[in-house]
């Protein structure tokens, strides 16, 4: 009787077993490639700045510009070397050359490092003959360009090189080229020559002296000089009493009256 039942059972039981393993596959994850998420693509390109952003045409116009920046960098710093070097074979060859790229604007000199404390003001001034929109002439007074520069300095936290130097340069470099008799010594006293009347010029231009329709026929440009009084605790006695040096009328060109340079 038992074993007629297991007999009969055993089919059953084989069914379920293969019934069970179906449904443990069917749970089983999918592993296969359709059950896979996407591969990423491939980064995305950042783009370009800066000059690698530009053209091919406007990398090579920034690449010549260049170029010539770092050219006339190494020619000024080539000037400069020759004008402060000992006098050697390139320099009695082209001196003229190189004083011609120095002076006035670049000129170097040890004031840095053997500073002489100034003594003395010294203001410059100038006065203008100035033709009238009317065809008159008139004579200006006296103006103090010094005393502008010193107020235009005077409060500024960051003042200006050229309030603060122009125009004491320029005088220095005029008093440093003439005589006594004001006669230019060479080349570069009339270089100096030009340099201050371009200067007295524009500020005048500027200060409005010629007046509506007006034109500066002639300038004429003079120093007061005063010395610096003694401190109070100091026995010395010095005149503070002023010292004038007057140059002659320099007649204005028209290029010069407009800005530009003789």
């Amino acid at each position: 009787m038992n074993t007629h039942d297991g007999g009969a059972d055993a089919p059953e039981a084989r069914e379920a077993e293969r019934s069970g393993e179906g449904d443990a596959v069917a749970d089983a994850p999918d592993t296969s490639e359709a059950s896979q998420p996407p591969s990423p693509g491939p980064a995305p390109v950042e783009p370009r700045t800066g000059v690698a952003a530009l053209s091919l045409r406007y990398r090579i116009g920034a690449a010549v510009a260049l170029a010539v920046v770092a050219a006339a960098v190494c020619v000024h710093l080539g000037m400069v070397f020759l004008h402060i070097a000992p006098s050697n074979t390139v320099t009695k060859a082209h001196g003229k050359a190189i004083d011609e790229w120095i002076y006035p604007e670049f000129e170097q000199n040890w004031k840095l490092f053997a500073p002489n404390p100034l003594q003395q003001n010294v203001a410059v001034q100038v006065r203008a003959q100035v033709r009238t929109a009317d065809g008159g002439s008139r004579e200006t007074g006296w103006y103090d360009l010094s005393a502008q520069d010193g107020r235009a300095i005077d409060g500024n936290l960051l003042p200006s090189h050229t309030q603060q130097n122009e125009l004491r340069r320029a005088w220095d470099f005029f008093t440093a080229t003439h005589d006594d008799d004001n006669r230019a010594a060479g080349v570069r006293g009339t270089l100096s020559e030009s340099y201050l009347r371009r200067i007295v010029v524009l500020r005048l231009e500027r200060g409005g002296a010629a007046g509506a329709g007006g034109a500066v026929e002639r300038v004429q440009v003079r120093s007061r000089t005063t010395n610096v009084a003694a401190p109070s605790w100091s026995r010395e006695k010095i005149s503070t009493d002023p010292a004038y040096r007057v140059l002659p009328w320099w007649r204005v060109s028209d290029d010069e009256a407009h800005g530009g340079v003789q």
